[in-house]
């Protein structure tokens, strides 16, 4: 099982990765308007997917990658969640307080002052 949440751990954050990367290179829907108007610099439109190929290929590209890490974490929450019962939790594991000795009230430990404090005193 463990080999199995390693895989899904690193698809899921392989594919953050990328998904940041495509989403960083993508240009905002104010970009379009400005060069609407003049700007840009004249070569706004020579791109290396033509001029409205880079957006769907880009666009695309960054669903697919968050429909793979949506499915990651639904899988990574799923077999998380489905660990054996007898693991149980820390709390569980503690042992019961002890009674009092002649049923005298229990008084908690004072903590040490001073040089006491000190590891390996």
């Amino acid at each position: 099982m463990s080999v199995l949440m390693t895989i899904l751990l690193a698809v899921q954050l392989l594919s953050a990765i990328a998904m940041i990367g495509l989403i960083l290179v993508q240009h905002g829907k104010g970009a379009d308007a400005g060069a609407a108007f003049g700007g840009g610099g004249g070569g706004g439109s020579a791109s290396l997917f033509g001029a409205s190929g880079s957006a769907n290929f880009l666009s695309r590209s960054t669903a697919a990658l968050a429909t793979v890490f949506l499915v990651a974490t639904l899988c990574l929450a799923y077999f998380g969640g489905a660990q054996p019962a007898a693991s149980g939790s820390v709390l569980e594991k503690l042992p019961a307080p002890s009674a009092p000795v002649d049923g005298a009230a229990a008084v908690p430990a004072t903590p040490a002052t001073g040089a006491a404090q000190i590891p390996g005193q």
